[in-house]
């Protein structure tokens, strides 16, 4: 297919300083929680982003001292030469697509914990350090500061030598250079501390020697929070976040620029921002330099992006979670297939995994960060050697995925739903607030399944056992799902209880009649409780949210989306009770412990929903497992593990892979050398 021509800004290629981009796709930095002990694991993921056409691809935040350690995450490091050759693997798989090479040189300040290296943490002036460590970061004096303008200028030589096209100056996200910026963190009373020229002297000074290391064969980028969306007494993007930009507006080749109080301001989810949510920060920035502009926010929409160019907000399109749920979406726009870009939902999974300091997972993209450990390409798949038929049960997450990867390989696929329309467990969870991005997940794979021959598809269709075994498939795929439990079984709530009366959030979607004061009761701390409760009460209905946990769905600070919710509720006026389990239900109220004494009490209510725990939707396994069969039986998603979507997307995708291949008895895993183990 033809390009849109209305898309072909986006085409154009852009002078960064010494280096040109091809286009205008910007794959900003971000983590991949693959770090320095995994180069072939994290070349491989950007390699295929490069593949995919983001004409820029940058690295994770890569350390360029051991004073900067945030271990146990995973982060790069250019701490001496032998770091060089690993990284170099990055710049050369970027490369062999004709992209530009990106590298965030990184040093956290009173953010970096240290763990590994033992080292004390440094701030411009003593502050307690912000994460992880009960300690002080110790103020650096002028010895301390000419000593890191050697380290950043050492990191910087090292990432020219390892093939890096454009090199970061890396001053957001609160941290070290950013720190000496803000006057939240710095209480200087020397020439690095004051007045805001002060304040930026650090800054300006690592422009000039990072420029000064890499010549005129490197670029040099300042990435840069204009806004710390502290209010007054921090940087803002109509004060002194401005003022930044003005005094350093032509020094940089390229600035790289967004908000970001913490991390969680910069990649906030779907649930409390829209596209392009930060443009009213950052779109100042263009009328003060001639220097290229890159900022993101979670661009997917082709029309978006070209707006955002003719408007003059930026020169490039920047990305991170959009590049990590299709790495292709460039070339899909090239090739006039945007209707085949596989868009972020803004769910923040992929936060999740940074934040369990694992690798990255997403709910659209089961293949990221499995390029190299399982030669996964979100693009490719390996062809089924015979034309089999697989009949798969159930279209939620996990069904759709199974159909359509099973599908692509060329088999005969039928897949069936009792429900008249497909989706499962999103047709209702899309529906709460914030969450309706989330129908993507169903959208996509229903799009892409009505282009393949080989599938065929039947809402309406409710299979028993009986149906299954007369359906003449070869292979049958189980993916039912699951129920939420009843009987209160959750996190903190292992026993039993009888409830009598209570509604599970199945029930509530279903239509159930709420009246009174609502109780729900949250021991599984994801978006549920949360969400549901939001609903209801803005729905009218009077509602009290309860949870063991010291706070309420306490699980969405890996998704960095807690304190937004916090406020949220309050803002609703929304009763809460922490630290509380629930212990059974009388007549108008129900019976609570407290979590760490155990005291008891009431709580006024009339109708109780628990959101703890969910069961499998295994009975048709179990029921046909009960005879022999004629064809193979399978489960996936839900069926065999209650989880989050973006794990039933991935449980249906591998079994898709692995499909007739043989079991896979260990992953492959980068290992040192053996010279190297003592």
């Amino acid at each position: 297919m033809a390009r849109d021509s209305r898309y072909d800004i986006l085409f154009e290629p852009v002078r960064i300083g010494p280096v040109t981009a091809p286009n205008r796709f910007y794959q900003t930095p971000h983590a991949a929680g693959l770090g320095w002990q995994r180069p072939k694991a994290g070349a491989a993921l950007r390699g295929i982003k490069a593949e995919g056409g983001w004409g820029v691809v940058c690295t994770e935040y890569c350390s360029i001292h051991p004073t900067s350690d945030d271990s146990p995450y995973g982060f790069l490091t250019l701490w001496d030469d032998d770091d060089v050759a690993a990284l170099a693997q990055t710049a050369d798989a970027i490369h062999a697509h004709g992209s530009l090479a990106g590298i965030e040189l990184w040093h956290g300040g009173s953010h970096a914990s240290n763990r590994m290296t033992r080292m004390p943490g440094i701030a411009p002036s003593a502050i307690p350090a912000m994460y992880h460590l009960p300690t002080t970061a110790r103020g650096m004096d002028l010895a301390d500061i000419k000593a890191f303008r050697g380290w950043q200028r050492d990191a910087a030589i090292r990432a020219k030598r390892a093939g890096f096209d454009i090199v970061y100056v890396y001053a957001g996200h609160d941290y070290l250079p950013f720190q000496f910026l803000s006057p939240r963190h710095n209480q200087r009373a020397d020439a690095y501390g004051g007045s805001l020229a002060n304040r930026v002297r650090l800054l300006r000074e690592m422009i000039e020697d990072t420029k000064d290391a890499v010549g005129d064969s490197c670029a040099v980028a300042v990435r840069l929070a204009v806004d710390e969306l502290h209010g007054p007494q921090g940087i803002t993007s109509d004060g002194e976040g401005r003022e930044i930009v003005a005094m350093l507006a032509e020094l940089p080749d390229l600035w790289d620029v967004n908000v970001a109080g913490s991390l969680g301001n910069d990649s906030k989810s779907a649930r409390f921002s829209a596209e392009g949510y930060q443009e009213p920060q950052v779109a100042f920035v263009k009328q003060l330099t001639t220097k290229p502009v890159v900022s993101v926010g979670r661009f997917t929409s082709p029309d978006v992006m070209v707006s955002q160019i003719r408007r003059g907000i930026q020169d490039f399109i920047g990305a991170a979670r959009p590049s990590i749920a299709d790495p292709f979406l460039p070339t899909k726009i090239r090739e006039g297939r945007e209707d085949e870009i596989r868009e972020c939902i803004g769910c923040n999974i992929c936060r999740a995994a940074n934040n369990e300091g694992v690798h990255l997972r997403c709910t659209q993209n089961p293949t990221i960060a499995e390029e190299w450990r399982r030669g996964w390409h979100p693009e490719k798949i390996a062809s089924f050697p015979r034309r089999e038929k697989v009949l798969v049960v159930g279209a939620g997450p996990a069904g759709l995925e199974a159909a359509l990867s099973l599908g692509r390989r060329g088999l005969d696929v039928t897949l069936a739903d009792r429900n008249g329309k497909l989706g499962g467990r999103i047709l209702n969870e899309s529906t709460l607030p914030g969450l309706s991005t989330w129908i993507r997940v169903r959208d996509w794979r229903q799009h892409m399944i009505s282009k393949l021959n080989n599938v065929q598809v039947f809402p309406g269709s409710e299979m028993t056992a009986e149906d299954i075994a007369g359906f003449g498939a070869e292979h049958v795929v189980l993916a039912t799902g699951s129920a939420w439990r009843r009987d209160g079984v959750g996190v903190n709530g292992m026993d039993v209880l009888d409830l009598p009366g209570a509604l599970t959030p199945d029930d509530v979607f279903a239509g159930a009649a709420l009246s009174g004061a609502i109780v729900i009761y949250d021991d599984e701390h994801y978006f549920m409780g949360g969400a549901l409760a939001e609903k209801l009460a803005r729905g009218g209905h009077k509602v009290t949210l309860v949870t063991p946990n010291a706070s309420v769905s306490s699980w969405t600070a890996m998704t960095d989306e807690l304190g937004f919710l916090q406020t949220r509720l309050h803002d609703l006026g929304l009763a809460m009770h922490t630290g509380r389990l629930l212990r059974g239900r009388g007549k108008g109220h129900v019976k609570l412990a407290c979590s760490a004494s155990g005291s008891e009490s009431e709580l006024a209510c009339d109708t109780l929903i628990v959101a703890t725990g969910r069961l499998p939707h295994d009975g048709l396994y179990h029921e046909l497992t009960a005879t022999p069969q004629a064809f193979t039986l399978h489960r996936v998603g839900d069926c065999l593990q209650p989880s989050s979507i973006a794990d039933a997307v991935y449980s249906a995708h591998r079994f898709a892979r692995e499909f007739g291949e043989a079991p896979v008895a260990v992953l492959r895993r980068e290992r040192p050398p053996v010279k190297d183990i003592a």
